[in-house]
């Protein structure tokens, strides 16, 4: 639950002018380490509310460019082969490509032969 600015300053100032965590909890309905933590934030940046910054995404080990290239050229590369140049696991490997939708194995389907027909060996008595 997202409080706005307004609220946990009223909450801070509460529990700063001699109030105890119990009454804070039963006034504000907040427990004592959000009280820390707002506070805590208004001392490193001025404001009960990081402000946002962003969707946080971390870094990849494999490039989506660079994976997309070696596959482009040397399609007959395995997976273990392909992890070594990116010194990674094979499954990272593999969890790459399928978030990418590129698939490597081919399924042909095998052509159906027509079952033979028995001889009957019908003997003429």
């Amino acid at each position: 639950m997202s409080y706005d600015e307004k609220y946990r300053r009223r909450a801070v100032a509460y529990k700063d002018s001699g109030h105890t965590f119990k009454e804070l909890k039963e006034v504000f309905g907040i427990l004592s380490c959000a009280y820390y933590q707002w506070r805590s934030n208004k001392e490193i940046s001025g404001f009960y509310v990081l402000p946002e910054t962003g969707k946080a995404t971390r870094k990849r080990k494999i490039d989506a460019d660079e994976l997309r290239k070696i596959i482009e050229d040397q399609p007959d590369l395995f997976l273990k082969e392909i992890a070594q140049k990116f010194d990674c696991s094979i499954a990272a490997v593999h969890k790459r490509l399928e978030k990418m939708k590129i698939t490597r194995k081919k399924r042909h389907l095998p052509i159906r032969k027509s079952p033979k027909k028995k001889e009957r060996n019908i003997s003429k008595s």
